[in-house]
């Protein structure tokens, strides 16, 4: 029988299989959804389902188009690292507003196919297509390819493949993109598309991207030395972003391009979305450096070459002002976002807050002329639920009531709702239309192991904490104790899913009492709860774990104190160096995978929201530093990182390795050849669970005859 670390990366972390990047298609033509063959096939086909009989048709199979993923466009591979991308074949799809046509990408050759027959035509491209977005009337698809100086090249082509592909724009120069988002925008703003098409179809909004002034930094492969060492360009905080700026084409009309000044002079930095719909003009939405202010900006008279800038919402905050996904949005022609109040992210209509204090809004999901659909939580941020809210009154409309986290899609009369709960491992997809009511089917594997997460709402700050405890256990036996947080801001891991939790119920079937806690910073709490991090990524979020260690043991009497150990990845690899660093007393051994160790290392958009940038406040990077605690260590650490990271580079661990050594301090190291921040390579991510529970039961005092 499979054990569980090797079904944990066979299934690319019980993801293979799971239907994702769903799509409601118009007037009941059904959805179409990405989806491999079952749960150790790592190649995504295209389907789709028929809402007439509730079959589930696979319309591209990309093993019949041969797409060679061995050659991918060096920027397509970088996308799919921004994404967490692990699968092959088709991994993105665009479709036209009327649902006729979809196109799409595989192995760098680029196609279109016919949504109701399935017929599939490669499209004239020249290869190392990147990221095709078909226009909303069907007739033409835009992509970045291949010139002279690289994949920088944005160029159009009829779906009917009777003429050559068209360049539109590009520059001799390999430092200068178009039609591509940048790093800042892809890693950190969720913003993965750098090109826009107008309603009609006849226009295309292209992003330039310059790199020129932007610090070069080199990756290397120093187990094959011969290999030259890749350079990127990396804003690190406090340096010098990319370039970015907007052109608007008429694709067809022998129309002169209009470059838009949307940085108002330079004002802005970030390009963080353009909004396109129809019956509107294009909206852009900017955000300062300090991202304190953000302009939702509508550019008028774009139909007659004569683009002027109306800024539409203006929303600033003392600290930062939160992007969030679906704002802004069109009702008709009341403008919807999503802002900031005193105690609550909350819906506004034209600048007016309409969902009430108690709702944490997380996402605009739909809008139609008179209703939104939103994600939310409400009093308990380890749910995420679905409402309606009527935009004339302010009524909330609850459309989900089960414990666990709830999405939604909507196309007309179609609505697809998503479920994952605790004690199941597939997710719901029930799809409800005028025929009725059908669901998608999750081919995911079944993990070996079951959830058994206990919730607690812990301490002085209502922290949010599961607890893992190992099968059987008898309430009276010591255990060791396992923190498996992520713990930074932005992101959540006390959800009541159940696949999230598997590492950490495996880690405790082999022993111990496993702890995760969401402290200040993460995401369902409020605004200022999320801000008590400005300035200071370590205290805060520190003192929450050992807080919600202490009040846990109140209630779980057998936890061992004296022997307590901590893991975590990226900015939870900052936490577990952290703790044993700074809190020797607490913790006894740390592992710390692809740590952030020095925040002047890190980029420009994440660090900046939290810390400032280095020149304007470096005591909040000298408080952060891991580096200055380098003397202090007294615990076993294990560092492990991927030497081909490009959003957490090697520098952080090597630094932080290097100053222990000068401090004599003894830790152990472990390289990753050819790994990225993502880890996707099956023998990595299985073995780097039994190198983790070994160097743990070794130093906390567990059983090895267990992993």
């Amino acid at each position: 029988m499979i054990d569980f670390p090797r079904q944990y990366a066979v299934s690319r972390r019980f993801t293979l299989g799971v239907p994702r990047t769903l799509r409601v298609l118009p007037e009941g033509a059904g959805v179409l959804f990405l989806r491999s063959g079952g749960p150790d096939d790592a190649v995504l086909g295209l389907w789709k389902l028929d809402l007439t009989d509730g079959s589930e048709v696979l319309l591209v199979d990309p093993a019949e188009l041969g797409g060679d993923e061995h050659d991918l466009p060096a920027a397509e591979r970088a996308r799919r690292e921004r994404a967490r991308e692990s699968s092959g074949g088709i991994v993105a799809y665009s479709v036209d507003a009327g649902g006729r046509r979809a196109a799409f990408a595989l192995g760098g050759d680029l196609y279109v196919v016919d949504l109701s027959t399935g017929a599939t035509t490669g499209l004239p491209s020249g290869g190392a297509v990147f990221d095709p977005v078909i226009d909303p009337t069907g007739r033409r698809v835009a992509y970045v390819g291949p010139t002279e100086a690289g994949d920088n090249g944005l160029f159009v082509v009829d779906v009917d493949g009777a003429s050559p592909s068209r360049l539109v724009v590009s520059e001799p120069d390999p430092l200068v993109s178009w039609g591509r988002a940048e790093f800042i925008a892809g890693e950190e703003m969720s913003r993965t598309r750098g090109m826009w098409w107008s309603p009609d179809g006849d226009r295309l909004l292209a992003e330039r991207v310059a790199e020129h002034d932007v610090d070069v930094w080199w990756i290397g492969d120093p187990a094959h030395p011969a290999r030259t060492p890749q350079s990127i360009r990396y804003p690190a905080a406090g340096t010098v972003n990319a370039s970015v700026g907007l052109t608007l084409f008429a694709v067809d009309a022998a129309v002169e391009p209009v470059e838009l000044d949307w940085s108002d002079g330079g004002r802005f930095e970030y390009l963080a979305d353009v909004v396109w719909s129809r019956g509107h003009d294009p909206l852009v939405v900017r955000q300062t450096r300090d991202q304190r202010t953000v302009e939702i900006v509508e550019w008028t008279g774009v139909e007659g070459g004569d683009a002027s800038p109306v800024v539409r919402r203006t929303i600033t905050d003392a600290t930062w002002v939160e992007l969030v996904p679906g704002s802004p949005s069109w009702s008709g022609h009341r403008l919807l976002t999503i802002e900031d109040t005193a105690t609550s992210r909350r819906l506004h209509v034209d600048g007016v807050a309409l969902t009430p204090e108690h709702l944490q809004v997380r996402s605009i999901a739909h809008v139609d002329d008179h209703r939104a659909t939103l994600t939310v939580s409400f009093d308990d941020p380890t749910a995420v639920h679905v409402v309606t809210v009527t935009l004339a009154d302010g009524t909330v409309d609850r459309r989900t009531e089960a414990a666990g986290v709830h999405g939604v899609l909507r196309n007309g009369t179609t609505e697809v709702l998503t479920s994952s709960c605790v004690g199941r491992h597939t997710t719901e997809i029930v799809v409800t239309h005028p025929g009725g009511t059908t669901t998608i089917a999750d081919r995911g594997a079944a993990p070996v192991l079951s959830t058994r997460p206990a919730f607690r709402t812990v301490g002085a700050r209502d922290l949010r904490s599961a607890v893992f405890l190992p099968a059987g256990h008898d309430a009276t036996t010591p255990l060791p104790v396992l923190l498996d947080p992520y713990g930074g801001p932005h992101a959540q891991r006390v959800l009541q899913t159940n696949n999230a939790h598997l590492v950490s119920q495996w880690f405790a079937d082999q022993g111990f009492a496993v702890i995760v806690t969401d402290g200040r910073g993460t995401p369902g709490r409020g605004p200022a709860f999320e801000r008590e991090v400005w300035g200071d990524l370590a205290a805060p979020v520190l003192d929450d774990q050992i807080d919600a260690l202490d009040a846990l043991a109140d209630e779980f009497t057998f936890l061992d104190l004296d022997r307590v150990g901590i893991r975590g990845w990226s900015f939870g690899g900052y936490l577990a160096a952290l703790a044993v660093l700074r809190r020797p007393d607490r913790f006894h051994a740390a592992i710390a995978g692809a740590p952030v160790t020095d925040w002047r290392l890190y980029d420009t958009h994440y660090t900046e929201r939290y810390l400032g940038t280095p020149q304007e406040f470096p005591h909040h990077y000298e408080r952060c530093d891991l580096a200055t605690d380098a003397g202090a260590l007294q615990r076993p650490l294990l560092l492990i990182h991927g030497l081909a990271d490009d959003n957490v580079v090697a520098a952080h661990t090597l630094r932080l390795s290097t100053a222990l050594l000068a401090n004599g301090r003894p830790h152990q190291v472990l390289p990753l050849s050819g790994v990225t921040h993502m880890t996707p390579q099956e023998a990595v991510a299985e073995n780097l669970l039994r190198l983790q529970f070994d160097f743990l039961a070794d130093h906390l005092g567990v059983d090895r005859g267990k992993g």
